[in-house]
């Protein structure tokens, strides 16, 4: 080891640590300055980039601080090189940890389809979210459990990926899918090597598949996790359509009979990140079964959502009954659903009557899909 490197490592890390114990009596505020960051970056129009590359770039940071706590933190031992005490770097990776999962949480909370099983991950992330600022489970975690640990951090990077790259490379929400899903099982790789303790060919390959298998239940389970930049600003249902104004209009009462003389048209806007391009689908199922799967290209940027319509004319002979509108990106990522009801009777029956009805509370979270009533109308 050259003698001029030690006194300098040994420097760094001193104030590494002296910065350490400085901040750690203010930790508590970094979750919900993360929190708010990653809500007001959710709401602008412009998404604020520059906090996706930063957060992307603490990830990374933190990947190679843990590698620093064992593989590469051993070997820089062996050649007398000083290292920083566990105890810090696992400080400055919950730091990121929090960082990633308070500043994702916004966009799971507004883009789920809580009437959904997207509700299972976005509960999941939230659990994640409060082990991070649980010291004594956290730090537990860290020390005991080396695997789950390293899996913890894996889940965090698919989370930056998955909501990050839409953001800073106009990728689509299933490009970024893909990537978040191949993060996912290069940076899980370290969990199954505590797991396994790989030392003969056998568990290798062993690990190997257990990587692979990991990659492909997350690819599964896709339509379980919400696309974290696309969500519903505005839905319609109605007979006619103003092509030029984008403007759904006219009043229908949705009986068996005027179905099929008339047809629907199903209107959606929806919000994403400026520059992105992507297809997404209006799936109309009747009781459940899917009938029609109409494509749509939708642009991003537009603070209202981009304002797209399907229309469908064919409708079976016998249509009563529940009608279900998915509002689908191309991997199967529920965006939105719209219901409607058909009956014989007109005077039970639903109707469609034009108006732009926007969700309830935040944007994913339609309080009507939940409570009756509290139904809002967008100009």
């Amino acid at each position: 080891m050259p003698a001029a490197a030690q006194p300098r490592l040994t420097r760094l890390n001193d104030f590494i640590e002296r910065w350490v114990r400085r901040l750690q009596p203010y930790a508590w505020l970094w979750p919900p300055m993360a929190f708010v960051i990653g809500a007001l970056s959710f709401f602008l129009v412009d998404r604020q980039q520059a906090l996706g590359v930063m957060l992307a770039l603490g990830l990374l940071l933190a990947w190679l601080l843990l590698l620093s706590e064992s593989m590469i933190g051993r070997i820089l031992a062996r050649r007398g090189y000083p290292t920083l005490p566990s105890g810090v770097t696992t400080f400055i990776a919950q730091m990121i940890h929090q960082e990633t999962l308070f500043f994702t949480l916004p966009f799971l909370l507004a883009t789920t389809v809580w009437a959904s099983g997207q509700v299972f991950f976005t509960l999941a992330m939230i659990g994640c979210a409060l082990l991070s600022i649980l010291d004594p489970l956290y730090f537990k975690l860290a020390e005991r459990h080396r695997w789950l640990y390293f899996a913890f951090h894996a889940q965090c990077v698919f989370l930056v990926v998955l909501v990050t790259l839409p953001l800073m490379l106009q990728l689509t929400t299933g490009e970024s899918l893909l990537l978040a899903v191949l993060a996912i099982m290069i940076f899980g790789l370290p969990s199954l090597i505590h797991l396994l303790q790989p030392k003969g060919l056998l568990r290798w390959l062993a690990m190997i598949g257990l990587a692979l298998l990991l990659g492909a239940t997350a690819w599964a389970g896709r339509a379980w996790v919400p696309p974290a930049t696309l969500w519903l600003t505005g839905t319609a249902l109605s007979p006619s359509f103003d092509a030029s104004r984008r403007q759904p209009s006219g009043r229908l009462t949705l009986t068996n009979s005027a179905l099929r003389n008339q047809g629907l048209y199903a209107y959606t806007a929806i919000r994403a990140p400026r520059g992105l391009r992507e297809k997404i689908y209006h799936e109309w199922r009747y009781e459940g079964q899917l009938i029609d799967r109409i494509p749509l290209i939708i642009e991003g940027g537009r603070d209202q959502g981009y304002r797209a319509w399907t229309h469908k004319q064919q409708f079976p002979l016998d249509s009563v009954g529940r009608w279900r509108i998915d509002v689908v990106t191309a991997t199967g990522q529920l965006i939105g659903v719209m219901r409607f009801t058909v009956t014989e009777s007109a005077a039970r029956a639903d109707t469609a009557d034009g108006l732009i009805r926007s969700p309830v509370g935040i944007p994913g979270l339609d309080v009507r899909q939940l409570l009756p009533g509290g139904e809002k109308t967008q100009p």
